[in-house]
């Protein structure tokens, strides 16, 4: 199942639907107007049958705008130096590769639309993307461990670990620079992890400007999905709806030192998710 949440037009407010190929169909009927995916989210189990039965109306993707999935988590956690050959491409660039695990929190007022515009604001001067598989915990959970993690999974996302690389020194956990307002893009969907037969090797690609960035593979993670889960949980409990951000392969743009400007767009694809896309835009005046 796909889980998107919309808007359209003049109609008020912001609603849930199940996307089916080129088409949404609206689950006001069950759910109501301006509902919380992520209570949709910690129900999944006991909701979806009566989410599978809704068949109408149906609506074109192509009439409604895409909002971002989950709006409110109350957790927005992502990994840093997660893949292998983007830890080497780090190395070379002299910047220090972590030991163990190293997690930074993407402040949940960063999150953005998977079509929305990304604000290249003012202040940032080195402004880069990530292309990152999204996961959604489903659970409430505490202590999980690796083998049971993917029970605690919801489902996944395309994710935009959009960063001021000038910022991120500016606090110990790359904070400040991973948390400009519109720098979280989202989407554009939920896709349940039953739709997903293995998250640990979708294939991943970011384009800038019909330029092909990043082309990887989720295999290529040092410390996978279940491995971060258990991670994280010895230390939190992970609510349903957070977000974790596991990790960006190789191919950004700050070894070379090229930048994202306005007017480039940024187009992100992962096997079995679908595709964001987010043009850069000036800060206004």
């Amino acid at each position: 199942m796909k889980l998107a949440r919309f808007s359209q037009g003049s109609v008020d407010g912001v609603r849930i639907g199940r996307v089916e190929g080129d088409t949404i169909i609206d689950l006001s009927a069950l759910l109501g107007v301006n509902a919380s995916m992520r209570h949709v989210i910690a129900n999944l189990e006991a909701l979806k049958g009566q989410l599978d039965a809704i068949k109408t109306p149906i609506l074109k993707l192509s009439d409604v705008t895409l909002e971002a999935p989950i709006n409110d988590p109350q957790k927005y956690l992502a990994i840093g130096m997660n893949y292998k050959e983007h830890a080497e491409e780090a190395r070379a660039a002299g910047i220090t590769i972590p030991t163990s695990q190293m997690w930074f929190n993407k402040q949940v007022s960063c999150i953005n639309g998977p079509f929305a515009p990304v604000v290249k604001w003012n202040a940032v001067e080195k402004c880069d993307y990530e292309i990152e598989l999204a996961v959604v915990i489903g659970k409430k959970c505490h202590q999980v461990k690796r083998e049971d993690a993917r029970s605690v999974v919801a489902g996944y996302m395309v994710s935009n670990d959009v960063s001021a690389r000038d910022w991120l020194p500016k606090s110990p956990t790359f904070t400040l620079g991973k948390s400009w307002d519109t720098h979280g893009p989202i989407g554009p969907w939920v896709t349940t992890d039953d739709e997903i037969e293995d998250p640990l090797n979708l294939e991943m690609k970011l384009w800038i400007n019909n330029e092909l960035r990043q082309n990887h593979r989720t295999n290529d993670m040092i410390y996978n999905i279940w491995d971060q889960i258990a991670y994280l949980t010895q230390v939190m409990t992970l609510e349903p709806g957070d977000i974790i951000a596991t990790g960006t392969p190789s191919g950004i743009g700050a070894p070379k030192g090229i930048f994202l400007q306005p007017g480039d767009v940024m187009r992100l694809e992962i096997e079995g998710l679908g595709t964001i896309e987010n043009p850069v835009v000036a800060e206004k005046a």
